[in-house]
């Protein structure tokens, strides 16, 4: 055995050197490039950030950018491909500079040909088969996320063959991402577990090599398309689903890189799970044994850690510890009274006693577990709250939007919408549509004698007005939608202090006040000829902050004035005036639209605007998660152009987007907290792995094999883990239902919501539990390993 090699890693000066010269070289000429192509200020930002992680793909847009875009100086891209050269000649210099030393032993040791350890002569550097594994199923995870959510959702296939009625299963975006996520990460865990049940260990370097070479091409490739405009135009619509569910959060990229790092989380769980059933070298997937000496070891479930832990995160951590120590205090000077009074008696009994006493005392890795408990139940606790309040503000701001707006509108592409009857009965008539109601919007200008100001008009039908917005039921006492057509039954509460009848209705002889409109220059100028009553003004409803600013009531009186809706003069159109009768205010609870918008009658606005048709119809649908897919229906039934549709997501994306990404930004923020949590606990098992070294040995002794041992210390993180994450809902679950009862007050004028909104949604809650418990039990993976590798020699050498 004297010319067996031995394994030893030499570094040649001469080759890294040359590597190092080939690899700054190939910057500078990449450098170049970037500089000839004009990308260069795009270039180094991104180059800097992405050396903190940041960056690389706003770098990779800009190039494929500047690729697509032509016309660049000359050199630029043969400066490209030196570069590229460069950094291959590089690679292949640092190859050939670290290598390995074969050259034999000087001398053999006294254990020359005797049989290696099981656990080195079984050990094999590389597995190909687990790196096709992982790979496969990490590529293969992405691709059925993206075609699935494309078939299931989408209206043009990857083939660019369109499918009648936004896909063969019609469901809506985020349901088809259910349906394509779960699909996902069933393949992704599966491929991880079967990777690990193949090489019988974690296997890293096959995942790296996996997760680099097969799984990053798919979201690089996305990330490029949403950035790159060329590259959007020639696979946008083929991908459009995924890039709408993509848009959701604002940030497309994000998304995608999201979704990335969930699926390899999904399968380093499948790793961790194949290698727990494998990893003493059969499958093993009973752990009953192994689940009754941990919960003996940690001893979680105990009802003073429980409802301590529980009671500190409920009321804060003073007066639970306060209490507790004062109940410890006198627990300590009842036990000391007893054993002092017993020694009286029998020493030696007093002595038994006070050692049992002691052995009673928490350790210091029972501190420590409770310690990681609380944490973890305040990680939770924590998310939980944050997320059910800010969906409280979503849900709140979502229903005041469709509350005044509609759910999706369906508009033309010219100005002319005569027959917008005929096409109402037709969009009445599609599946999902409970209402419609036509609609005229423009921008116009409103003044009273206390103010002016810019506003939003719109023309609505009160008829059917009600079947698509809250607006009757947000109109303010005193006025009435049904005003807007008989406008001469709004009373004016300054000139009728009692609320009586209005003027225009009260018996003969009764009322000597005289409506102010009557003496208006303007109505005089349109009383009717022969007759000597001026002629009725027509209503406008006003937004409650509009009133308070123009300090206008109900029966007040108004001018309207449009900047383009007059007749053609010497210097171009002619402002258009108008004057109008407050008949309402109404109040929706958004600031925006409260001091924005007026409302009148269809039939006024077209006389006002002198328009024939209308600006579009305004739709209510039965499933608002579902608006797209009903909005391709309705489309699919106008037959298309010159009709087009938007749901109340395309109009007020902006808004939720950041309203979405401000709730997953809190979330990985507030997730730190569990990550600290899982330090404690990695930290905990590890003194518990120093504390129990005897009983590992003589466990492994008896011959539990190497995977028995994981999975003890494995289930004793998840116990810490599990234990918290309840603890963490019921508290979180608790100060949601008290938030929600006591109604924490807020300012109106500030937030225009009167108390703090919660909602309580059960798949919102559930993530952080799950969350909670995955990093737990992936916390313990390296404590559990350590605890394998203790020999039984080491562990009883001291005994």
């Amino acid at each position: 055995m004297s010319g067996m090699p031995h394994r030893r890693t030499v570094y040649a000066r001469g080759p890294l050197a040359a590597a190092v010269a080939c690899a700054l070289l190939g910057v500078g000429l990449f450098g170049f490039h970037l500089s000839q192509r004009g990308l260069l200020a795009v270039g180094l930002p991104a180059l800097l950030l992405g050396g903190i992680g940041w960056g690389t793909p706003r770098l990779l847009a800009g190039l494929v950018a500047g690729m697509l875009s032509g016309g660049a100086a000359a050199g630029a891209d043969g400066a490209l491909w030196l570069a590229m050269a460069a950094w291959g000649a590089a690679a292949g210099l640092l190859a050939f500079g670290v290598r390995a030393d074969g050259s034999p032993a000087a001398e053999p040791s006294a254990a020359a040909g005797a049989r290696l350890h099981p656990r080195l002569g079984g050990y094999r550097d590389f597995h190909w088969s687990t790196l096709g594994a992982y790979g496969g199923g990490i590529l293969g995870a992405e691709l059925l996320l993206v075609l699935l959510q494309t078939w299931c959702a989408g209206a043009v296939s990857l083939t660019g063959a369109t499918v009648e009625d936004g896909g063969p299963l019609a469901l809506s975006p985020l349901g088809a991402f259910a349906v394509s996520g779960t699909a996902a990460v069933l393949v992704a865990f599966v491929a991880g577990f079967l990777g690990a049940v193949r090489s019988k260990r974690l296997s890293i370097p096959e995942l790296t090599v996996g997760l680099i070479y097969f799984g990053l091409p798919v979201p690089v490739a996305l990330t490029l398309v949403s950035l790159v405009p060329d590259l959007g135009v020639m696979f946008g619509y083929r991908l459009r689903e995924v890039l709408y569910l993509a848009s959701l959060i604002g940030r497309p990229e994000a998304s995608f890189w999201l979704a990335y790092a969930g699926l390899v989380l999904v399968m380093v769980l499948g790793i961790t799970a194949g290698f727990v059933v494998t990893g003493s070298g059969r499958v093993e997937l009973r752990a009953g044994t192994e689940l009754f000496i941990a919960g003996r070891h940690v001893n979680v479930f105990r009802w003073r850690l429980l409802v301590g832990v529980l009671a500190v995160l409920l009321f804060g951590i003073v007066p639970p510890l306060l209490l507790y120590a004062i109940l410890r205090a006198a627990e300590d000077a009842v036990e000391r009274t007893r054993i002092r009074k017993l020694g009286e008696q029998d020493p030696l009994a007093a002595s038994e006693a006070l050692h049992a006493w002691k052995l009673r005392e928490q350790s210091p890795t029972a501190m420590m577990t409770s310690l990681s408990v609380g944490g973890v139940g305040v990680g939770v606790m924590a998310l939980v709250i944050v997320l059910s309040v800010m969906s409280g503000f979503e849900q709140d701001l979502q229903k005041k939007i469709l509350g005044t707006n509609a759910h999706a509108v369906v508009m033309k592409y010219s100005e002319d919408f005569g027959e917008y009857a005929e096409t109402a009965k037709k969009v009445a008539s599609v599946a999902g549509v409970t209402g419609v109601t036509p609609f005229i919007l423009n921008e116009v200008m409103i003044s009273s004698e206390g103010n002016i100001a810019g506003t939003i008009i719109k023309g609505i039908d009160p008829a059917s007005i009600g079947t698509v917005s809250d607006l009757p039921e947000n109109i303010q006492p005193g006025g009435k939608l049904e005003w807007l057509a008989n406008p001469s039954a709004a009373s004016n509460p300054r000139l009728s202090p009692k609320g009586g009848a209005a003027l225009d209705e009260r018996p003969a002889g009764e009322g000597t006040e005289k409506d102010p409109l009557e003496g208006d220059p303007i109505v005089q100028l349109q009383r009717s000829p022969g007759t000597e009553k001026p002629v009725v003004l027509p209503g406008i409803l006003v937004g409650r902050e509009l009133a308070s600013s123009l300090k206008v009531v109900v029966g007040d009186r108004v001018n309207v004035v449009s900047p383009l809706g007059g007749e053609l003069g010497p210097q171009g159109p002619m402002p258009k005036s108008r004057p109008f009768r407050v008949v309402g205010i109404f109040y929706s609870g958004m600031y925006e639209y409260d001091s924005k918008m007026v409302y009148i009658r269809l039939e006024d606005a077209q006389s006002f605007f002198n328009v024939k048709g209308v600006t579009g119809l305004e739709l209510k649908v039965a499933d608002i998660d579902d608006a797209r897919n009903i909005s391709k229906a309705v489309l699919g039934a106008l037959e298309g152009y010159p009709y087009r549709t938007k749901d109340w997501g395309e109009m007020n994306k902006n808004l939720f987007s950041a309203l979405r990404l401000e709730k997953l930004v809190m979330g990985l923020i507030l997730s730190i907290i569990v990550v600290v949590a899982a330090g404690l606990i990695v930290a905990t098992v590890i003194m518990l792995v120093l504390e129990k070294r005897k009983e590992i040995a003589v466990l492994k002794a008896l011959g539990v094999p190497d995977g028995g041992i994981v999975k003890i210390f494995l289930a004793e993180g998840l116990q810490i883990g599990v234990a918290g994450s309840l603890l963490g809902l019921v508290s979180g679950l608790a100060w949601c239902l008290f938030i929600d009862r006591v109604k924490i007050s807020l300012d109106p004028e500030v937030y225009y919501i009167p108390a703090l909104p919660v909602k309580i949604e059960p798949l919102q809650t559930a993530i952080p539990v799950v969350i909670a418990v995955l990093v737990t039990f992936l916390a313990s993976v390296y404590p559990a390993l350590k605890a394998s590798r203790v020999e039984p020699v080491e562990g009883l050498k001291s005994e």
